[in-house]
């Protein structure tokens, strides 16, 4: 897999700049820049950042195949929208909630 190619394919899937990944990501946009330059691989925690940013796991990052994907229920779904409407502090309660059943 050619992870700066991952990189590249994420950044602009959402339309951004580079420098709006060094800023969403708090990497600065010359190490960016310079793994690029000198086709470097990113470090495991500057990926880690990477995939924060992009709002996905690691080993969503490294999922190469489409079909490997999980198939949610529309029930499923519904519930994810939802909980994503919540703010942190009422996604914690309600996960504090869950824990307890």
């Amino acid at each position: 897999m050619d992870i700066l190619n991952r990189i590249t394919e994420f950044r602009q899937e959402r339309g951004w700049t580079e420098y709006q990944l060094a800023e969403k990501s708090g990497l600065t946009q010359s190490t960016i820049s310079s793994w690029y330059r000198k086709d470097m691989l990113p470090t495991i925690p500057s990926l880690t950042k990477i995939c924060r940013a992009f709002d996905i796991s690691l080993s969503y990052f490294f999922l190469e195949e489409a079909d490997a994907l999980v198939s949610l229920t529309d029930n499923q779904k519904e519930i994810i929208d939802c909980i994503s409407k919540l703010t942190p502090a009422q996604q914690e309660l309600l996960f504090n909630f869950l824990n307890s059943l």
